[in-house]
């Protein structure tokens, strides 16, 4: 396992590299930069073209910006790996990394959450659904997976955000608490307070998540239910719990576990749909903030890290299939 764990490590490098190439020359390939972004609020603000145009001009060579693009690249990446230094922000006016670190872990544990919920959820529904197939429950919970596959998040965001604006009146908008909770330490009444504020993002990230893996769960299981090995154990006199939960759930989750490795990023765009519609302090209205501004060093930190999380999920989706079955073994099967 140490070995395998070494190999995708060393092997992730590569890819990790080209992909803040590939990223760092899309987000250059937009029109315009920072100091476009510093002369159009200028002249909105009424200054002068002139001395909008005077100061915009000094930004981009304060920034770096007049420089070729695979120069800024180079710069960028070299105090990534010599000091750990993911550049500055000229939109932020502080280090990258203290925007990385202000915003990352809200934007994770966020994840993370509505990635338990939507796994554990959706598979527990769908061994119900598989276990009365056609019937009833199967109906709706089909019906339920249907949508949650298909309506868009962003539009489910709008929806609730109009409910909850116009209909019942809420506020605290864009915030993960209320004033009085702000720079209170952790309380049962803060965390409650956190709840309330954060709950929209949990539940619409939480409910596509689930209905993939309630959709995957309930086709895996119908497959090995109608196993040979399964009639086996019926003939056995095996009761039926057993037979579902010890023989055939542990086989149907194979296809799920491996999905884990790209559910993680799934879960974090899903938090950023929504967290940019309800204006959230985590990674989403970063990104669109930044890639507005035109500051290119926190949008390619935020993408570098985006990707990162993806191979990390697929080493950890690749350990919990070892884990489930331990004939899988790296490069083969056990025989």
């Amino acid at each position: 396992m140490l070995r395998f764990l070494t190999h995708r490590i060393l092997a992730a490098i590569p890819v990790l590299f080209l992909l803040s190439v590939v990223t760092f020359a899309i987000i250059h390939s937009r029109p315009g930069d920072y100091g476009d972004y510093v002369y159009s609020m200028l002249t909105a603000r009424g200054v002068s073209t002139t001395e909008a145009q005077r100061v915009a001009d000094a930004a981009r060579a304060q920034y770096g910006l007049n420089d070729t693009v695979p120069v800024q690249y180079v710069r960028w990446i070299t105090g990534i790996v010599t000091r750990a230094d993911f550049g500055y922000s000229f939109y932020y006016n502080r280090p990258v990394g203290s925007v990385v670190a202000e915003r990352l872990p809200r934007t994770l544990l966020l994840a993370l959450t509505c990635h338990i919920l939507a796994t554990v959820l959706g598979v527990t529904l769908g061994i119900v659904a598989a276990t009365r197939q056609y019937g009833w429950a199967d109906t709706l919970l089909s019906f339920l997976s249907f949508i949650g596959m298909t309506v868009p998040r962003f539009l489910l965001a709008i929806i609730i955000l109009y409910v909850l604006a116009f209909k019942l009146n809420a506020q605290n908008f864009g915030t993960f608490f209320s004033a009085q909770y702000g720079g209170a330490p952790w309380s049962w009444g803060k965390f409650v307070d956190l709840v309330q504020h954060v709950w929209p993002v949990v539940f619409i990230a939480t409910f596509g998540g689930l209905a993939y893996n309630m959709r995957v769960m309930r086709a895996n299981l119908l497959d090995t239910l109608g196993s040979q090995y399964i009639e086996t154990a019926r003939a056995k006199g095996l009761p039926e719990s057993a037979v579902i939960l010890r023989h055939a759930v542990p086989n149907a989750l194979h296809p799920l576990v491996a999905y884990q490795g790209v559910a993680l990023p799934y879960m974090l765009t899903g938090e950023i749909e929504v967290a940019i519609v309800f204006s959230l302090a985590t990674v989403g209205p970063a990104i669109v903030g930044s890639m507005a501004a035109g500051d290119v060093y926190v949008t390619s930190t935020f993408m570098l890290v985006l990707a990162a999380t993806l191979i990390v999920g697929n080493i950890i989706a690749d350990i919990l299939l070892s884990v489930l079955d331990p004939r899988i073994r790296v490069g083969g099967a056990k025989t």
